[in-house]
């Protein structure tokens, strides 16, 4: 109550902040009429100006109000458009490194100049992040006149760019770039091999674009450069020909092979399920008599039969995926977009492949990888702007650090939001649906409807067919034709139906788009331009009498955020505008969090089938059901974010360490360190201290030098030489004796060619085995969580582990090196080119690059997605199975011998 009235008296945290800033603005709103008289040349030359002034000590936030004014200006002389003072406002919130909201329609793309001017006059690039390429280059291009007039140099970064061009666009003083490509670029540059190599500046200043969809629906996905792993397709098959001859449970405890969890998107067998795969697969002869499904040698068949039951049961074409030329494109659930290329890990996409029959990809395995949570991090400062993040506060403070801050229109919002109608049947829902459409189009009134699927889209099509009503289908399936449609949306009388309308970056105009029109035209004459406005004109003054344009949701999705991204799209600008939400029990948000108490409500007011009832009530009931689902997902976020927290200490310690051995010319002091801690360990195998003489294994221990390093030694004459000679005598015995057979080396060649070998050498044993690590680690993930069922903590235990094997991975990357440079025989430059030549092969061999979905990391498996860039493979040897005899001679089981992970 107390908190009620203090916001009463003094306003919110919002509030305050916003009439802070609005002071700021009256200093800039003041400096207008002294930046009006400068010409184009005297403009530009304020930012070497303002640039003096910051080197000289004058920090950014006394150069603010100058520079937004210079911006300002800039804006109206080349764009024909100047700032709104809410729009300064958002300029000031991105400065400050928060996050702005600012609905649709009131031009965030330009906000950004303000902040990304001011950062730029550090003489650090700034990075403006957006979702797709598309987005990157339109808003590259429709900003570029403001930045040029203020003296700044732009740069766009998209796929498939040569090196070289890449290189100078992130040279500019403002880049645009995608979010992925951003990531990838910085993994690229921590695989090159010289400095030369690599294309990305320090990350110092990051605006990103549509934040919420980057920072909160991709949290999950990191960015992989993966190579092959071995070809499991036969297996996939095989277990997909199971899945049809089980049956599920439909009640908890009732009979059934395997239960469905909607909530958690998870299928687990049952007890009977058990039995009945283990006699299937006897029958079919994929496991031996007298084994379980739970022996150590079928650990395998688990994995894939878990995956193939969640693949029949809990995703379903045309909601989650489509079929394209063959292959399983994976449907983005908050855009509607497809996501060709991506792919969805823990062996589920190949699961998917198998029931629809197509090609089965081979799996892949991680050789480097980041999440954007940990990219973005590595920013000095960054920012962000989105029409919806307020709902989604909590998590980026607490996870990113970021405020969120809502900026005021420019206009009041005019838009009608009435209240959500809910039915008892789907069809009586969507009859009422096709009634409200109707009513629009006789009056004129153009018509959004938004859907959750694709299939829900076609089905609402052949509805709107039925009756007659043209309509226009925006989904996955037709997003060529995306600008089209989204241009004649705003035309009266329009319906057009979409699929997840977040994050399409283009407004809806009423009246339809003019520009869109007048460029289709070639060598349009003054008369012709004239005679489209007149027509527009008279559209958009129809649309406005028919209450501009109409939003019709046909279910609430699991996020607030998404349906607030939707109704957005109406009443841009203090344009006219409606909305409204149509639901039925039988939706799955409904269905699966709200049914009981819903449907209770709705019987004791005596609803009947065909008649809708709104209450705040059954409202409030579904923004719990909706704020629970945010909230497990959030859950899952943070919780892998603590996993890939450990993975990421690890990374930030590897790419330092990467960094200073790409700067350098010389790393013979590493190396020597290197002798010491190798010939230190070797010795203290051998010959431990505070042991007995007898226990000292003196032929070993030369045996092992002489066959690992080339050191040819008799320790046993030379301790005996002396009897006050111990193991700590005998260690150092052991690195002099190393490092003078290096310097006999080095006096064979010339130094700068060996200076280079070992930095070549260095480089190369760091990115084996950590990729060796990576591989290590994805495998602990996977059943890390099975350590709670013996009382643990699977996170201490991850933690704990994961330290163990970095441990190990440091001390081979040293014995490594020191055998390589003990061994190899050089001579001359060509004999270091030719090596450096076998590394490229291997390098280009191996390698490629994707984008993939690292595991949810808590026990519900939750669904993964990965988006990759195949390059074929060519095995140089005869692949060795894990069962088989190690071709090595032990005698042992190649998985227990040299395939061994760790």
């Amino acid at each position: 109550m107390i908190t009620k009235i203090l916001k009463l008296i003094f306003g919110s945290r919002n509030d305050r902040q916003v009439r802070r800033m609005r002071k700021v603005v009256s200093k800039i709103n003041a400096l207008e009429s002294g930046i009006l008289p400068l010409s184009d040349e005297e403009l530009k030359d304020k930012n070497k100006e303002y640039r003096d002034r910051f080197l000289k000590g004058e920090n950014l936030e006394a150069l603010l109000p100058e520079a937004f004014a210079t911006v300002r200006e800039a804006a109206r002389r080349t764009l024909n458009m100047r700032h709104f003072d809410v729009q300064l406002i958002g300029g000031m919130v991105l400065f400050e490194g928060k996050i702005a909201e600012m609905c649709t329609g009131e031009g965030k793309t330009l906000v950004a100049t303000l902040p990304v001017y001011l950062n730029a006059i550090t003489g650090r690039s700034v990075h403006i992040v957006t979702v797709n390429d598309y987005l990157a280059e339109r808003d590259a291009k429709w900003m570029e006149p403001v930045y040029k007039a203020l003296g700044l140099s732009v740069g766009i970064v998209v796929s498939n760019m040569a090196f070289e061009d890449k290189k100078k666009a992130y040279a500019c003083d403002v880049v645009h770039a995608t979010n992925n490509e951003l990531g990838f670029d910085y993994l690229r540059d921590r695989m090159a091999y010289e400095q030369e190599q690599c294309v990305q500046p320090e990350l110092a200043f990051a605006i990103i674009d549509e934040v919420d969809s980057i920072l909160i629906d991709e949290a999950r996905t990191p960015l992989i450069i993966s190579g092959a792993a071995e070809d499991s397709s036969a297996m996939y098959i095989n277990i997909n020909k199971i899945i049809p001859m089980l049956t599920a449970q439909l009640e908890e405890n009732g009979p059934g092979d395997y239960f469905v969890d909607e909530k958690t998107k998870n299928a687990y067998l049952t007890e009977e399920g058990h039995t009945s795969v283990e006699n299937i697969l006897l029958r079919e002869g994929l496991i031996n008599n007298g084994e379980s499904l739970y022996h150590p040698s079928n650990a395998p068949l688990m994995h894939h039969i878990n995956a193939a039951i969640r693949a029949h049961t809990l995703f379903k074409k045309n909601v989650d995926y489509i079929l394209r030329n063959d292959e399983v494109i994976i449907i983005d659930e908050h855009t509607g977009r497809t996501m060709p290329g991506r792919r969805w890990g823990e062996s589920l996409h190949q699961a998917v492949e198998a029931k629809e029959g197509v090609q089965i990809q081979q799996e892949s395995q991680t050789l480097a990888s980041i999440s954007f949570q940990n990219f973005f991090r590595l920013y000095t400062k960054i920012a962000g702007m989105t029409g919806t993040a307020d709902t989604e506060a909590f998590e980026l403070h607490q996870i990113y650090n970021l405020e969120v801050l809502v900026i005021p229109t420019n206009k009041p919002i005019a838009r009608k939001d009435k209240a959500d109608l809910i039915y008892i049947t789907e069809a009586e829902k969507l009859d009422e649906v096709i009634t409200d459409i109707k009513d629009c189009v006789e009056r004129g009134q153009p018509t959004l409807v938004g859907t959750i699927s694709i299939e829900n889209s076609e089905k609402l099509s052949e509805l709107l067919t039925k009756h007659n009503i043209k309509h226009e289908v925006l989904n996955a399936k037709n997003h060529a034709r995306e600008a089209d449609i989204i241009a004649e949306a705003g035309r009266p009388g329009a319906v057009t139906i979409a699929t997840n309308m977040a994050g399409r970056g283009t407004d809806i105009v009423l009246g339809g788009n003019l520009k869109a029109e007048l460029e289709k035209i070639e060598n349009l004459s003054e008369e012709e331009e004239a005679k489209l406005t007149a027509s527009w004109e008279e559209r958009h003054r129809a649309v406005l009498e028919a209450g501009g344009l109409h939003m019709i949701g046909t279910e609430r999705h699991e996020a607030r955020r998404i349906d607030n991204q939707l109704r957005g799209r109406a009443g841009r600008q203090g344009d006219p505008g409606s909305s409204q939400f149509y639901l039925s029990l039988q939706d799955p948000l409904m269905r699966i969090f709200a049914s009981d108490k819903v449907s209770l409500i709705m019987r004791k007011l005596g609803t009947e089938h065909g008649e809708a009832i709104s209450h705040p009530m059954l409202t409030r009931t579904i923004e719990s059901a909706q704020r629970r689902v945010e909230g497990r997902n959030f859950d899952i976020r943070k919780q892998m974010l603590e996993y890939d927290n450990v993975s990421n200490e690890q990374r930030v310690i590897i790419y330092k360490q990467r960094d200073e051995l790409l700067n350098s010319d010389d790393v013979s002091e590493n190396l020597k360190h290197m002798f010491e801690d190798v010939m230190s360990i070797i010795s203290n195998n051998f010959v431990p201290e505070n042991s007995f003489d007898d226990e000292w294994d003196l032929e070993s221990l030369d045996e092992h030098l002489k066959e690992e390093y080339k050191l040819n030694l008799d320790t046993k004459t030379w301790l005996n030489a002396e009897k006050q000679r111990g193991p700590q005598e005998l260690a150092t015995y052991i690195m002099d004796a190393a490092l003078s057979s290096y310097a006999e080396k080095i006096k064979q060649v010339d130094e700068k060619v060996m200076r280079h070998f070992e930095k070549s050498v260095m480089l190369h044993c760091l990115d084996k085995f950590w990729r060796e690590h990576l591989a290590t680690m994805d495998s602990l993930r996977q059943g890390i969580y099975l350590r709670g069922y013996a009382q643990k903590d699977p996170r201490q235990e991850f933690k704990r582990e994961a330290f163990m094997l970095f441990t190990e991975m440091l001390e081979g990357i040293k014995s490594e090196v020191v055998k390589i440079v003990l061994s190899a025989e050089l001579k001359n430059q060509q004999d270091l080119d030719e090596v450096e030549e076998a590394r490229r092969r291997e390098a280009e061999k191996t390698l490629n690059y994707q984008h993939d979905e690292a595991s949810s990391l808590v026990s519900d498996n939750s669904e993964q997605e990965s988006e990759a860039k195949s390059v074929t493979i060519n095995r140089a040897e005869p692949k060795v199975g894990r069962n088989s005899i190690c071709p090595c001679g032990s005698g042992k089981k190649y998985k227990q011998c040299h395939g061994k992970l760790t």
